[in-house]
């Protein structure tokens, strides 16, 4: 009897607990998908933190149950997810777990892409691509540029009428996307055109250094990266619930 009472009241707890619990940030429509998995799937890229970045893909699929009316921003998102795993499979020399996951980052993207005018699609394919593009093998990697050049063109279609008015992090992650996938893919006078861009709307900040030595030391451009220069603080998930509040 005792063990039954002991065990009543411990469903008793656990249900109280879930119910004060606070509602899960997936649940509030007001944070955006690239919100909700941006920082643990980058923690995959920049720090090879496989435990945040299990965290985001489980994240998605949840997202994709949930938010059906952004299902093209969460499947590039996914798309992203399986071209790192690709990456990571290839530098572990395990061709079939890489070819498994590159085919499945390409079908992604392109079944994101099959809604046109969205250029977070358009951001993350670039953006994956900029990020990853020479970790692939050396046979993939002109295709993968290339993307990432049609893709960062796409998105200056739709930004560059406000690319003044843009963050920092978004306008400068935007004219360095331009500026390295046109000067991987042999757009000579188009990079320099953006790296001139990066000098007049970007001053004072790592972008401008970046820019700086590309202009100063040509040589230096095809081995350095004139991206990633800053963080995107303001669209940090906690710094977003925080508004909210």
């Amino acid at each position: 009897m005792y063990a039954i009472k002991r065990s009543l009241l411990l469903i008793v707890f656990v249900t109280a607990a879930a119910a004060q619990s606070p509602q899960s940030p997936l649940s509030d429509s007001r944070i955006s998908v690239n919100t909700l998995l941006r920082e643990d799937l980058f923690s995959g890229f920049l720090a090879d933190d496989m435990e945040r970045f299990s965290r985001g893909e489980k994240n998605i699929q949840l997202l994709l149950d949930q938010r059906p009316a952004e299902k093209p921003l969460v499947l590039a998102w996914s798309a992203l997810a399986n071209m790192y795993r690709a990456v990571r499979a290839n530098e572990h020399n395990q061709t079939d777990e890489f070819q498994k996951y590159y085919r499945q980052a390409l079908d992604l993207f392109g079944q994101a892409e099959k809604v046109p005018g969205n250029p977070g699609v358009a951001a993350i394919h670039g953006g994956t691509y900029l990020v990853l593009a020479d970790r692939l093998p050396k046979e993939y990697r002109a295709a993968a540029w290339s993307h990432a050049y049609d893709s960062y063109k796409l998105l200056w279609k739709y930004q560059s009428g406000a690319v003044d008015q843009l963050p920092v992090h978004l306008r400068g992650e935007l004219l360095a996307g331009l500026a390295q996938s046109a000067q991987r893919t042999g757009h000579t006078e188009e990079q320099s055109q953006y790296v001139d861009k990066i000098l007049a709307v970007l001053g004072n900040t790592p972008y401008e250094r970046a820019a700086r030595q590309w202009k100063s030391h040509p040589e230096s451009a095809a081995n350095t990266s004139i991206a990633c220069m800053t963080c995107h603080d303001a669209g940090r998930l906690a710094a977003r619930i925080a508004s909210l509040k």
